[in-house]
C-alpha cells in the first residue's frame, strides 16, 4: 500500500516582510533533517495574516510565486501555503499547490474572517481544490474554512468512494481560540474519515495577537498523531494509506451519509 511523507512547518512570520520570510523559510525548507514529499507552509506565509493587499499583493508571476518553483523544483517537493494575490483587479487569499515541475494548481479561500474584515479587503473563492499525489486525494483549505463543515465534507463518486483522502488547513489562527482549533480539526478528520493536517504560525504578529500553533496531524478516528503547541518546529510524518482504507473497511460510516452536491 502507498505512504505519503508530509512535513509541516510551525513557524513565527515577519510581519509584511516577504524577503525575510521567503529567506527563513528556504532555510528551514533546504536544512530539514528527512527527506520529504510535501512541505506544508501556514496561511500568508510571506507576510502574515494581512489586510494591507493594496501593498503587499503579488501578480501569478510574482516574487513568491517564482520563489516556490524554485524550492520546489531544487529540493523536489510538492510547496504548499496561501500568499496575497492580485488578479483581474481583484485580492485573493490564495493557497498555491505548487509542483517540482514548476506547474500548479490553486484554491482560493472561501469563507472570508470578518471578524477581522477579510471580507472587505479580499474576494471569495468559489471552488474546492482536491489534488492527487501517488494515488492519495488531497483537499486543501485555508483556515476559516475550518468552522464551516459542508465546504469539507466527503461527496461520493458512484461507486461509494471517497472524494479526498487528507484533508489540509493552513492557518494564522488566534491562540485565544486555539480550544476551537483543535476541536474542530479532529472533528473533520472523525465525521470525513480522512488524515486532517492542520499548520498554524507562533508568536505575536503585527496586531500584536498571538499564535500558540496548536499544529495538528489526525487519523481518520480522530487520534492525534502530531501536536506541538507555541514552539516553532517542522516535522515530518510518513501517512500511511493501508491505515485509512482499514479504517473505512471497518467503519464503513461514510455509506449511510447524505446526498448532497453544492451550489454557488
Amino acid at each position: 500500500m502507498q505512504t505519503l511523507t508530509i512535513s509541516i512547518i510551525q513557524t513565527n512570520l515577519y510581519w509584511e516582510n516577504k524577503a525575510a520570510n521567503l529567506q527563513m523559510l528556504h532555510k528551514k525548507i533546504k536544512d530539514r533533517e528527512s527527506a520529504t514529499e510535501i512541505v506544508i507552509l501556514p496561511e500568508m506565509f510571506s507576510t502574515g495574516f494581512s489586510m494591507n493587499p493594496i501593498a503587499l499583493a503579488e501578480t501569478m508571476d510574482g516574487e513568491t510565486m517564482e520563489w516556490m518553483k524554485k524550492i520546489a523544483q531544487e529540493e523536489k517537493i510538492i510547496l504548499t501555503g496561501s500568499i496575497i494575490i492580485c488578479e483581474n483587479e481583484n485580492y485573493y487569499n490564495r493557497l498555491i499547490w505548487m509542483l517540482p515541475n514548476g506547474q500548479f494548481g490553486y484554491y482560493d479561500k472561501r469563507h472570508l474572517f470578518g471578524f477581522a474584515k477579510e471580507n472587505e479587503h479580499y474576494t471569495a473563492g468559489k471552488k474546492r481544490l482536491i489534488a492527487q499525489v501517488k494515488g492519495w486525494k488531497i483537499n486543501l483549505q485555508i483556515c476559516y474554512d475550518l468552522r464551516f463543515p459542508v465546504w469539507a465534507r466527503q461527496t461520493q463518486n458512484l461507486n461509494k468512494e471517497p472524494e479526498y483522502d487528507i484533508l489540509i488547513y493552513v492557518a494564522n489562527w488566534p491562540e485565544r481560540r486555539s480550544h476551537a482549533w483543535k476541536t474542530l480539526l479532529c472533528a473533520r478528520a472523525i465525521e470525513n474519515q480522512c488524515y486532517v493536517i492542520g499548520v498554524n504560525r507562533v508568536g505575536n504578529d503585527g496586531n500584536n495577537i498571538y499564535h500558540s500553533g496548536n499544529s495538528l496531524i489526525v487519523d481518520a478516528q480522530g487520534q492525534i498523531l502530531y501536536h506541538k503547541a507555541d514552539d516553532e518546529d517542522m516535522f515530518t510524518i510518513e501517512l500511511q494509506k493501508e491505515n485509512l482504507i482499514k479504517t473505512r473497511e471497518q467503519l464503513p460510516f461514510l455509506k449511510d451519509a447524505d446526498v448532497f452536491s453544492f451550489t454557488q
